[in-house]
């Protein structure tokens, strides 16, 4: 198998079904602040701000490339979908290494998934209406 010389070195995608509306998970990807509490080591520019369908970002920092989010609707939730295409900054580091970071960055997108299924879901159960907070 050959490598393609133009493709970027990490190429990761991620699903997670979350029992709240679209709008409610683009409100957790809105304010630039959090941005570095979910990728701390990258500079993240946005060049489509898809409103409660994501957002599409130039990345820089310990990576170069670009990184999606896309919000999708699905029965009672929301489908986020992930996409980070990068290069690791400076030399290309060797096979081993990139796996490595691959799955490093991979287990990052299902966490960050995750944490944010549990903090905006609130132990609401799929097929059940949200509960109005005050």
């Amino acid at each position: 198998m050959s490598v393609n010389e133009n493709a970027p070195a990490l190429d990761i995608v991620d699903e997670t079904f979350l029992a709240v509306p679209p709008s409610t998970v683009a409100a957790a990807f809105a304010d630039p602040r959090s941005w570095r509490s979910y990728w701390p080591d990258l500079v993240l520019e946005v060049y489509t701000d898809r409103g409660d369908e994501g957002l599409r970002w130039t990345v820089r920092g310990a990576l170069v490339g670009t990184m999606e989010v896309w919000l999708e609707p699905v029965l009672d939730g929301t489908v986020l979908h992930y996409f980070l295409r990068a290069d690791p900054a400076g030399p290309r580091p060797t096979p081993t290494r990139l796996r490595k970071e691959a799955g490093r960055r991979a287990r990052a997108a299902k966490a960050i998934a995750l944490n944010l299924k549990d903090v905006l879901e609130d132990g609401r159960e799929p097929g059940v209406a949200p509960v109005a907070h005050d």
